[in-house]
C-alpha cells in the first residue's frame, strides 16, 4: 500500500514538473501577452489539477457547491450564454469525447458520480481561473492591458463558462437523483 502511495505522489509531482516547466518555457518561448502562452497555460493547468483531483479524490461537499436560489431555474445562466456555449461543446465534438470516456446510465451510482464529476470540473476551472487571472493581471500591469487580452478571453471561455455550466447543470441532477 505505501508504494502505491508514493507512486501516486511522484506521479503527481512530476506532473507539476512538467506543467511548471512547460508553462515557464512557452512563456519565455512566446511571451506571457500570446495567444499561444494563454492557450498552452490553460491546458497545463488543466493537466496539473486534473492529476490533482484525480489522485487526492477530494470530497466536495463545500456549501459552495449547492445552488443558490437565484441560480437553481437556470435564468441567470442562459443570459450569458451557457446554452450557446453548450452548442459550442457540441459543435467542437467535446461533449461526445466525454460520454465516450464517461458513458452515463441511468442508474442512480452513474448519476451520482455524474454529480461528483460536475464538482470536481468546477473546482478544477475555479483554481485555474484563479490562477489564470493572476497571470492576466500581471500582464496588465506589466504591459498593458492589450497584452492581456488573450489571457483574459480564454480563460472566460476555457474556466468562466465550464464553472457556469456546471453551475447551471446541477440543480437538474440533483432533481433527478432526488427522486
Amino acid at each position: 500500500m505505501e508504494k502505491k502511495r508514493i507512486r501516486k505522489y511522484a506521479t503527481l509531482g512530476l506532473t507539476w514538473l512538467f506543467v511548471l516547466a512547460g508553462i515557464i518555457a512557452v512563456g519565455i518561448w512566446q511571451g506571457l501577452h500570446t495567444f499561444v502562452f494563454a492557450w498552452v497555460l490553460n491546458f497545463l493547468l488543466m493537466t496539473g489539477v486534473l492529476a490533482f483531483t484525480e489522485t487526492f479524490q477530494p470530497k466536495l461537499n463545500m456549501t459552495w457547491f449547492d445552488s443558490k436560489k437565484w441560480e437553481a431555474d437556470g435564468k441567470i445562466y442562459k443570459r450569458f450564454g451557457v446554452d450557446l456555449f453548450r452548442k459550442l461543446l457540441v459543435w467542437v465534438k467535446w461533449e461526445k469525447l466525454t460520454k465516450a470516456a464517461n458513458p452515463i446510465k441511468k442508474d442512480r451510482e452513474t448519476l451520482t458520480k455524474l454529480a461528483y464529476k460536475t464538482r470536481q470540473s468546477e473546482f478544477g476551472h475555479a483554481i485555474i481561473f484563479i490562477i489564470v487571472l493572476i497571470f492576466g493581471i500581471v500582464v496588465a500591469f506589466s504591459y498593458g492591458f492589450r497584452q492581456s487580452v488573450w489571457l483574459l478571453l480564454l480563460n472566460i471561455l476555457l474556466n468562466l463558462y465550464p464553472i457556469a455550466l456546471q453551475r447551471y447543470n446541477r440543480p437538474r441532477l440533483r432533481g433527478i437523483l432526488s427522486n
